[in-house]
């Protein structure tokens, strides 16, 4: 799947800008990949980051989704993140995808909200094997949702 470049995004709060593409590597199952910082608009000051994964392998599918999100400590409790992901919807529908994979440990009641304020739908909670590079001792399950673009 081509990347490609985009202009500063926005919405008058925040602003969305690429800092990092990765082409992934299927053979060990890493798909394409955005990194975007999360800036106040028409400022340098960095709130937090928002990643688009292209791809369907059974990590992004399962445990790490399609989309991945975090903002700094101060700046949360201002929907930031929701209006991130609404940001870069357009990218998600650039790339001829109509509906991605989000995913957040089950006691992140945050993140869930976030879920639920964009409207993405809760498919289910999920165990990570052992075996997989998503898991770790704090990372055991993941809730699954549904975003629909």
């Amino acid at each position: 799947m081509e990347l490609k470049d985009y202009e500063i995004l926005g919405d008058g709060e925040i602003d969305i800008i690429i800092y990092k593409k990765n082409s992934g590597d299927i053979s060990k199952g890493r798909v394409p990949e955005y990194k975007f910082k999360i800036v106040l608009h028409n400022t340098d000051t960095v709130i937090g980051h928002i990643n688009l994964r292209l791809g369907n392998s059974e990590k992004v599918l399962n445990y790490i989704g399609h989309v991945g999100y975090g903002i700094e400590e101060q700046y949360r409790g201002n929907k930031f993140a929701a209006n991130a992901c609404n940001i870069i919807k357009e990218v998600i529908k650039d790339h001829l995808m109509n509906k991605v994979i989000i995913t957040c440990n089950p006691h992140n009641y945050a993140s869930r909200k976030i879920c639920e304020t964009i409207g993405a739908k809760f498919i289910e909670i999920v165990d990570i094997p052992e075996t997989s590079d998503a898991y770790s001792a704090d990372e055991t399950q993941k809730c699954r949702y549904e975003w629909i673009v």
